[in-house]
């Protein structure tokens, strides 16, 4: 496998730890099961976040380029801009953002952030502008003198996943020290880069347990079938695809699209009492778009019987702090 000659730079600080959460398992009940949270909201840039991992690898490339500038969008609370920015001046690049204000583009939270790291930060109304803008700012940039290196939502491409193809590899030598064998591991997906390359890496290492997304946005059959390209194409950059090996399919790719509500960055009571549970149980913090709805599956899962108390899980908590600002007294 080619993972290991992939140039990177450093960003994240790993391993991040993985904790045992023993207060939520007691508010959860007797027919609990063992539950560890895998901290990558601790990977120390800027506030963490699952997507220092792939901008290790993505940063890497672009001054591999002779990149000036990284560019990338999002929603205006995004945490992947917020943590381009912060990779960018770490790589010594500039940033350009380009997020839509579908709910709202107050200056707080992650836009705050964006702010504070002298991104040049564009806002436009909704997604369809983004889309438009996103197809024209490299041609701008490039006519203003820079080289832009444009990353797609979420650093969700192949070599962005690579990042979470390492991370099973990275999780497996802490639970093969703890004697630990979980049977699925939980997170919230969207953009797919982080399942994708989970997915690759449970099988390239032979993970025990079930790579488990829990949907945040619509419709669910899109997010499947861009996972299977996205797992493909990450798994031939890697040299792991052959005779020996299929392919990716459907079946390798679940999501589960219960726990959404309305739309994407809409908040779900379900979500905001995860919020609040996890928060009085372990004082670790959630955010109403991402992890707090994949937690919510975690909590509806083990209070329904779906789990048993004898097995292990383990959530992937992808980050998304700063966010938390932004939704304000809500949470309460």
């Amino acid at each position: 496998m080619r993972l290991a000659t992939l140039p990177r730079y450093p960003l994240a600080t790993l391993p991040t730890p993985l904790q045992r959460a023993r207060n939520l398992e007691v508010a959860l009940g007797p027919r609990c099961p063992r539950i560890y949270l895998k901290r990558d909201d601790l990977t120390g840039l800027a506030f963490g976040g699952n997507k220092a991992r792939k901008l290790e690898y993505l940063v890497a490339d672009a001054l591999a380029n002779d990149a000036t500038t990284l560019v990338t969008e999002g929603a205006a609370q995004s945490n992947h801009a917020r943590m381009t920015a912060a990779a960018a001046r770490v790589a010594g690049l500039r940033s350009t953002l380009v997020l839509d204000a579908r709910h709202g583009s107050e200056i707080a939270g992650n836009l705050l952030l964006d702010h504070l790291l002298g991104a040049e930060v564009r806002i436009v109304p909704d997604k369809i502008a983004r889309t438009a803008l996103m197809a024209s700012i490299g041609g701008e940039l490039r006519a203003a003198g820079e080289r832009p290196y444009v990353i797609p939502t979420g650093g969700s491409v192949p070599l962005g996943a690579a990042g979470y193809v390492a991370m099973v590899a990275e999780l497996l030598t802490q639970l093969a020290s703890i004697g630990e064998a979980p049977s699925r591991l939980y997170f919230a997906t969207g953009s797919l880069g982080t399942q994708a390359g989970l997915v690759v890496g449970a099988r390239a290492f032979s993970a025990p347990f079930v790579v488990y997304g829990v949907a945040v946005e619509h419709p669910v059959a899109t997010l499947i079938a861009d996972g299977v390209t996205l797992a493909n194409a990450t798994a031939a950059m890697l040299g792991l695809r052959g005779e020996s090996r299929s392919a990716f399919s459907t079946s390798d790719i679940t999501i589960d699209g219960e726990f959404i509500g309305a739309a994407y960055g809409v908040p779900t009571e379900e979500g905001l009492q995860a919020i609040r549970l996890l928060a009085r149980t372990e004082a670790v913090f959630l955010d109403t778009v991402y992890s707090g709805k994949a937690m919510a599956a975690v909590i509806a899962h083990v209070r329904g019987g779906e789990l048993n108390p004898d097995e292990a899980i383990v959530f992937l908590h992808t980050g998304g702090g700063p966010s938390v600002f932004a939704a304000g007294a809500s949470l309460l």
